[in-house]
């Protein structure tokens, strides 16, 4: 099981305004690049996000995904009925939710959302991350990495310059214990 994350941030390590606005990542836009993320999707077999990410997605209309969404959630989410074979709830430990995808077959999970990606990286089950950093400070925000995850080493695994002025860099995570 590889738990992967891919994730845009600001330079001054925001992924989002403090109202949860991603306004910014416009600013940035090319059109005919995807950043890899298209490459990315195909080698994911579904997404585990957390509950404030998942109401984001929601709000933009159109449901953008075609793999399975698992919400890491203690509480209760509302699932749109017309979303009910795509989205699905998860809960418990962050070990078991990832020994569930195991079970479940999942080789590859995309883990988004900043709290829940804190939880599992304080718990080191993260793997890799691909970030994307653009070059805008917002000064204040939601960011990627919060206070209570301690310390992690990487290693950087590359580097990509876009014409946009983003750097993408990939890490792998050097990982303790293996789950």
């Amino acid at each position: 099981m590889i738990v992967s994350v891919f994730m845009g941030v600001s330079l001054d390590g925001f992924i989002a305004r403090e109202d949860g606005s991603l306004d910014f990542l416009d600013f940035f836009s090319d059109p005919g690049e995807d950043y890899g993320y298209k490459d990315f999707m195909e080698s994911v077999d579904c997404l585990l996000m957390g509950r404030l990410t998942y109401e984001k997605v929601c709000s933009f209309g159109s449901w953008p995904y075609e793999k399975p969404v698992y919400v890491y959630s203690n509480g209760t989410i509302n699932i749109a009925e017309d979303l009910s074979q795509k989205v699905f709830q998860v809960n418990g430990m962050p070990k078991e939710v990832i020994n569930k995808f195991s079970n479940m077959g999942f080789n590859r999970i995309y883990l988004d959302g900043g709290i829940t990606i804190s939880n599992f990286l304080k718990e080191n089950l993260v793997d890799d991350i691909t970030l994307t950093r653009l070059p805008y400070l917002l000064g204040k925000g939601i960011p990627l990495f919060r206070d209570w995850i301690g310390e992690s080493k990487l290693k950087l695994i590359s580097n990509k310059e876009y014409s946009s002025g983003l750097l993408q860099s990939v890490y792998q995570f050097e990982k303790k214990e293996k789950y």
